[in-house]
């Protein structure tokens, strides 16, 4: 895997750009048949899901299946990468690369700490009250509700979240009133048009007891490697027909027209960075046996249970 930092246009860093070769699959891996999903952590289901027919959520079986993919982070680890979001994901990224049970595959990745999800806070909510709100309830099933939340950005635990007082929480409590909790890594699915919590869910619980924004780094795919240079010409061709338009325009009016490169330039500067930090869309592998074999492994994991209800 290739890592690249991403940078804004007044140079600060937004990403780490993940450039994934030769893997065809992921060990975390997204199946559909029809309706139905099924997230699957190497052979063993993670989550099923059911899109309601009028496309108003997703009905939702979490197993207790998941592992995460970021081995338990250490103390002191914290206090060395604390407050800055490139070296933990680049720390991160190593595990992402290594682990059998990540969801990167073949294709370029964004780990980004630009998420839009502590902005959506209002000023007159808390902390705990914003995050609190995110979490998507019910164990094992529950509703991921898009007819009222639509592209709200919410969060789905792939384990039951922690109590307060939990010994991890504990700890972490004390890292959040320090300032050096680590990041909790999100993956966005757009087929659940939510985000799943990687690792980290003692962490948020931690941070929504301190009432304090939890550090986040967000996982999601971006612009194909066949797409990017074909895309990136195009944008340099934007470039160049923008000075020619208003080359002709000097040429015709005088200098007093401005050459185009103020308004161009930034143009361009935003396209090519959208180009590494676009969100696309999840990828989905067919189900090996489809519909039939969707409703085999609901049966399995929710032991003969009617699930979803109707």
């Amino acid at each position: 895997m290739q890592r690249n930092d991403v940078t804004r246009g007044d140079g600060t860093w937004a990403g780490l750009s993940l450039d994934v070769r030769d893997r065809d699959q992921p060990g975390l891996c997204v199946f559909s048949a029809g309706q139905q999903l099924l997230i699957s952590q190497r052979a063993r289901p993670v989550l099923l899901a059911v899109v309601d027919e009028h496309l108003d959520g997703v009905d939702f079986w979490r197993t207790d299946a998941y592992r995460s993919v970021v081995p338990p982070l250490r103390a002191d680890t914290a206090r060395a990468l604390a407050g800055s979001p490139e070296r933990w994901a680049h720390h991160i990224a190593r595990y992402l690369d290594e682990s059998q049970g990540s969801p990167l595959h073949e294709g370029r990745w964004l780990l980004s700490c630009d998420s839009p999800l502590p902005r959506w806070r209002h000023a007159d909510t808390s902390h705990a009250e914003h995050w609190s709100s995110m979490l998507v309830d019910g164990h094992p099933d529950g509703y991921i509700e898009w007819f009222l939340h639509s592209h709200a950005w919410e969060v789905l635990p792939l384990r039951p979240m922690p109590a307060s007082d939990d010994s991890r929480v504990k700890a972490y409590r004390k890292q959040a009133r320090e300032g050096t909790l680590p990041p909790v890594l999100l993956w966005w699915v757009s087929g659940l048009d939510c985000h799943l919590i990687l690792d980290g869910h003692a962490r948020l619980a931690a941070a929504i007891a301190e009432s304090v924004d939890p550090p986040v780094l967000q996982l999601q795919r971006t612009v194909p490697r066949d797409d990017l240079a074909a895309r990136t010409q195009e944008a340099a061709e934007f470039y160049e027909d923008e000075l020619a338009r208003f080359a002709e325009l000097r040429a015709v009016h005088g200098p007093t027209v401005p050459d185009g490169a103020a308004t161009a330039g930034p143009q361009l500067a935003r396209l090519l960075h959208d180009l590494n930090t676009k969100q696309q869309l999840t990828w989905a592998w067919p189900l090996p046996g489809g519909e039939a074999e969707w409703q085999s492994i609901r049966r399995e994991v929710t032991a003969g249970q009617e699930w979803p209800a109707g």
